[in-house]
């Protein structure tokens, strides 16, 4: 008997974010951009405003991915009109930041977020629709995105203010 026989794959569970979680879904969600290439400095405007998580929760709500106690993954949620949203209309129902520790990527985490995010966006009342905004060359994010049934659309797809870089748009109609 293999010892991975001995000990079945943990469960991941996906719960509320607390305050107790705020420092590691900072270090997770700066890590993920770095180790995937999205960026190149540790110290890039966008990831100083990305470890801002107590004022992000304050407007959002925010989701962890845990395993074994220990927070794995973290996704932020919007709708229309909050000061996080990028894309969301009125009907939607928007995910933002979704990140899973390097060190736990390919574990599941990412998918079992992306389904607590379905399944938030099916309970809601007024939403039709999960929306997000991935990186033209984010195929992995992409890949499952497909998988789970989203799809581009690409007249709301939008650059970055004053960059060439192209931020791609998909929905899921629930």
């Amino acid at each position: 008997m293999t010892s991975s026989a001995a000990h079945p794959p943990s469960t991941i569970t996906i719960r509320q974010a607390t305050a107790a979680d705020y420092p590691e879904i900072a270090r997770i969600t700066v890590e993920s951009y770095l180790s995937a290439g999205h960026f190149d400095d540790p110290d890039h405007p966008y990831l100083q405003v990305v470890q801002q998580v107590a004022e992000r929760h304050a407007a959002a709500e925010i989701l962890v991915a845990e395993r074994d106690g220990v927070v794995i993954g973290a996704v932020t949620l919007v709708r229309a009109g909050n000061p996080y949203a990028d894309i969301a209309l009125e009907n939607e129902l928007e995910f933002r930041m979704l990140v899973v520790d390097p060190a736990a990527q390919r574990s599941g985490a990412g998918r079992a977020m992306m389904q607590e995010i379905i399944r938030r966006g099916r309970a809601m009342d007024g939403v039709d629709t999960v929306s997000l905004t991935t990186g033209s060359n984010w195929l992995a994010a992409q890949a499952l995105y497909t998988h789970l049934g989203f799809r581009n659309v690409p007249e709301r797809d939008w650059l970055v203010p004053d960059t060439d870089i192209l931020l791609k748009v998909y929905t899921l109609a629930l």
